[in-house]
């Protein structure tokens, strides 16, 4: 027999990794990163370009390795591929307690 979990939401949590939301905040935006290049039918090379990137890191962030690239970086990158990007920061709905971070494509 199989012993499944139930995930939390986040599987960089689940697998007890430093950072986990800042890791899942990370991915989905190298996600749409990566969908916008293979949308408008970009090589590595003319992203590299683009975003003012090694291809090297742009092949490392597309593969999910992406700790040497900081969210900042990655907002940069979106802009330069043609996305406007807005920040919302509002109150926590739980009194006493730590926000949360999410990311939310339109």
């Amino acid at each position: 027999m199989i012993d499944i979990e139930k995930s939390s939401g986040n599987v960089y949590s689940d697998l007890g990794l430093a950072d986990p939301e800042e890791m899942l905040v990370k991915a989905r935006l190298a996600a749409k990163i990566g969908e916008i290049i293979k949308h408008r039918h970009l090589t590595q090379q003319q992203a590299s370009e683009i975003l003012a990137m090694p291809q090297s890191k742009i092949s490392n962030m597309l593969r999910g390795n992406f700790r040497g690239i900081s969210e900042a970086k990655m907002l940069e990158c979106l802009n330069l591929l043609g996305r406007d990007i807005q920040i919302v920061i509002k109150k926590t709905n739980h009194t006493h307690s730590a926000g949360h971070t999410s990311v939310v494509f339109a």
